[in-house]
């Protein structure tokens, strides 16, 4: 039996949490049977009666079904339990293989009990500094039903008897609001569904399209500026891209601000990792529709580039070769410059992961073509950090990278690199001349300082023993005024 972390274990800042595995911990639906309880009794199999009596017989399963049970006592309502699984596995069943079932009486039924299922105030997570990347999920207790809810759901949007004219009715923008809530669900179970069923919504209801993408709007904003806190960040981004492929062209004007004010902004925030992959997938989406757009998302990912996570900077290179892959070239010349000076100081950064990957660019056949088309304006700009790497990083994979890259260079334009060799040369001598009258100014002003103070000294000596001679020399006598 291990024994129990001390009051230091908790606080120590070094501790690697990833060391310790944790349990999966569940936890309970945050809604229970209240009050009155409902003793559920077995219904006969809706293919067993009659067809006129099938409607009925369905929308009374569907009314059982939306009794609910306390997951958190796992012996508590068996009996109810294992009812309600049955059934809903029978309702998924009736209306995948059933024709002609989803009649218009049976809508509010459906979309009722999925909500009083679905649709909870999602608890307090358990760990307030939950960490996605290390800590397990908390995965909701009552899943063996809510799952069969959400396949019956997706059924139900996908069946070839399903009426949009119709769920519209049901399917409003309050059950989207409260759809979207329950992307804040720390299980990623739940999530997945969720991002299927949005999406099918999505496909489903043209008016409601404009609203989804509002609301993920507002979302995504207060979890950049507010709380940096929400879980589904990465399945709405998912949901997203599939969304910024079907735009039509010329792109709206909602369309370009949703890019610039909203995917640009994902990237400062702290947990990046999480969403990364799916971010920079819509980014690269919307430069495909609109390659004009190339500019601004290359400053934007500048002015939000990383200072001090190596992590993060990593991330962000990987997305710009992402960009570089299907940047034309018209628009690569508008943005090398200002690209390369940030590349030139990935590529001088101590840390070799970032160093490596800043170098991993000339690897790329498209990138080292644009590169080669446009080298007066880029090797300048690289080949002072090159030149200085190649003789002092500490790592020698970067320093074999660095050769091969400046062998490049003097491939692809000898003179150039050339006049550069020989201006870096006479700048450097020019740095240390520079270097070293500044240090011999400052040691003539060390010297000055320190005659100074002897002289000083010195002086004060001379003056105090010059005032001791005067008192002794000349007493002052005073006479008797009787004498």
């Amino acid at each position: 039996m291990s024994a129990s972390p001390t009051f230091v274990d908790k606080i120590d800042p070094f501790a690697k949490r990833s060391m310790k595995k944790k349990q999966k911990r569940s936890q309970g639906s945050s809604r229970y049977r209240t009050g009155q309880e409902v003793e559920l009794q077995p219904l006969p199999l809706i293919k067993d009666v009659p067809a006129s009596e099938q409607e009925e017989l369905f929308i009374r399963k569907l009314r059982q079904c939306s009794v609910f049970f306390d997951f958190m006592d796992p012996v508590a309502d068996l009996k109810g339990k294992e009812i309600k699984r049955a059934t809903l596995n029978e309702l998924v069943d009736y209306i995948t293989a059933g024709r002609g079932v989803l009649t218009e009486p049976v809508y509010p039924e459906i979309i009722k009990m999925i909500s009083c299922n679905l649709f909870r105030t999602l608890p307090p997570s358990d760990n307030p500094d939950f960490d996605p990347e290390e800590d397990d999920p908390t995965l909701e207790a009552s899943w063996p039903h809510l799952q069969l809810v959400y396949e019956f759901f997706l059924r139900f949007l996908e069946s070839p008897d399903f009426q949009p004219a119709v769920a519209k009715r049901v399917i409003d923008q309050k059950f989207v609001l409260q759809l979207l809530d329950l992307f804040d669900s720390e299980d990623p179970r739940e999530r997945d569904f969720l991002k299927t069923v949005l999406h099918r919504v999505y496909g489903k209801f043209l008016g409601l399209r404009s609203f989804i993408r509002k609301q993920i709007n507002h979302i995504f904003l207060r979890f950049i500026y507010e709380t940096e806190k929400f879980n589904g960040v990465a399945e709405l981004l998912e949901i997203l891209g599939s969304i910024i492929n079907g735009f039509a062209l010329p792109l709206k004007t909602e369309h370009k601000q949703f890019l610039c004010k909203v995917l640009i902004p994902l990237h400062k925030v702290r947990c990046l990792s999480m969403y990364h992959a799916q971010l920079a997938y819509c980014i690269v989406q919307f430069l495909e529709k609109d390659p004009t757009l190339t500019e601004q998302v290359i400053n934007g990912l500048l002015r939000y580039w990383p200072k001090t996570c190596s992590q993060k900077e990593v991330m962000f290179l990987g997305e710009i070769e992402e960009i570089l892959d299907v940047i034309e070239p018209a628009q690569f010349q508008k943005i090398q410059k200002q690209l390369f000076q940030q590349i030139s100081r990935c590529v001088s950064s101590p840390h070799f992961q970032v160093a490596e990957r800043a170098l991993y660019f000339w690897n790329n056949e498209y990138i080292m073509s644009l590169i080669e088309e446009n080298n007066a304006v880029i090797m300048p700009i690289m080949f002072p950090a090159l030149y200085r790497i190649s003789k002092e990083h500490w790592n020698p994979t970067i320093v074999a990278l660095v050769y091969n890259v400046l062998k490049t260079f003097m491939e692809m334009n000898s003179r150039l690199f050339d006049e550069l060799t020989s201006s870096y040369k006479a700048e450097r001598q020019k740095e240390k001349k520079r270097e070293k009258d500044r240090d011999d100014l400052w040691r003539k002003l060390s010297e000055l300082e320190l005659n100074d103070r002897q002289l000083k000294k010195s002086s004060a000596s001379t003056s105090s023993s010059s005032n001791a001679t005067v008192r002794v020399e000349h007493p002052v006598k005073v006479e008797h005024p009787t004498s």
